[in-house]
């Protein structure tokens, strides 16, 4: 558990190592405005039984812009290495924000910079659809 300024609560409890090193990264990076651990009531339904992504995350954009990210952390998101329910599941997720069709945008990523470097993308792919 880490105390927190930047989350919805005052403390993170984590799953994991990987989770720990997450969160602390979420902490100090400037861009990162609010964020949560997602609890375990917040689950999304699946053909193949419910799932729950890791972190809701809020970035500032410019100044004043924000982009809401679903966030799954794993040790390894290389697919065939993790379980194939898991796997469906995150699918699942993932195509359930897609259909939301607004701008909340569902991430995989194994460690923080790989989480900020899709931001980036994201970030320049948003802007040239809204020019």
């Amino acid at each position: 558990m880490i105390e927190s300024e930047k989350s919805v609560y005052d403390y993170v409890v984590y799953d994991s190592n990987i989770e720990e090193e997450f969160a602390k990264k979420l902490e100090k990076n400037q861009s990162v405005k609010v964020y949560a651990k997602l609890p375990d009531w917040f689950k999304i339904e699946t053909p193949i039984g419910d799932y729950n992504p890791d972190w809701a995350v809020l970035i500032e954009k410019d100044g004043e812009e924000k982009l809401y990210f679903v966030v799954e952390t794993k040790g390894n998101t290389l697919s065939e290495e993790l379980r194939l329910r898991e796997i469906v599941k995150m699918q699942c997720g993932e195509k359930h924000f897609e259909t939301l069709n607004n701008e909340v945008k569902f991430e995989k990523h194994d460690n923080f910079e790989k989480f900020i470097e899709g931001v980036m993308k994201y970030r320049e792919m948003y802007s040239n659809a809204r020019d």
